[in-house]
């Protein structure tokens, strides 16, 4: 039971690691274009780092729009109640790292306010498109 309990909350901890490392590819990513578009910096013109940063993007925007949870975070939530975590999960998520991830990652704003942020980076991301243009 111990165990299985601690394989679970790897697991979680893992989500949140891959859910924290796709936030930070998105954040930093749309910097990196621009950023990188005004110093020429080769690898924010590829069209694979693009694409893949784009869809992102409009994902995350998507499911902004349609109210829905991120899939991510609702994985990682049913693997710590799958550990039988209870009322301890809302005072420490997982081990100290998990935890202070999950308190970066995990704000408590408004819908409406990421609804807005997402939106724009999602705008941003599509006229950079236009202004640092990918390589053929």
């Amino acid at each position: 039971m111990f165990t299985q309990m601690r394989a679970l909350l790897f697991l979680a901890d893992v989500v949140l690691v891959l859910h924290t490392a796709l936030a930070l590819f998105l954040a930093f990513g749309l910097a990196a274009i621009w950023l990188g578009g005004w110093l020429g910096w080769g690898f924010v013109r590829n069209r694979r780092f693009r694409i893949v940063h784009l869809a992102g993007m409009a994902v995350v925007a998507l499911e902004s729009v349609l109210g829905l949870t991120c899939p991510l975070r609702e994985v990682e939530s049913a693997l710590r109640v799958a550990a039988r975590l209870g009322k301890a999960a809302a005072l420490y998520r997982g081990g100290f790292i998990a935890h202070w991830l999950g308190r970066i990652l995990y704000y408590d704003f408004d819908e409406r306010v990421f609804l807005a942020l997402y939106l724009a980076a999602l705008g941003l991301t599509l006229l950079a498109w236009r202004k640092v243009r990918v390589r053929r």
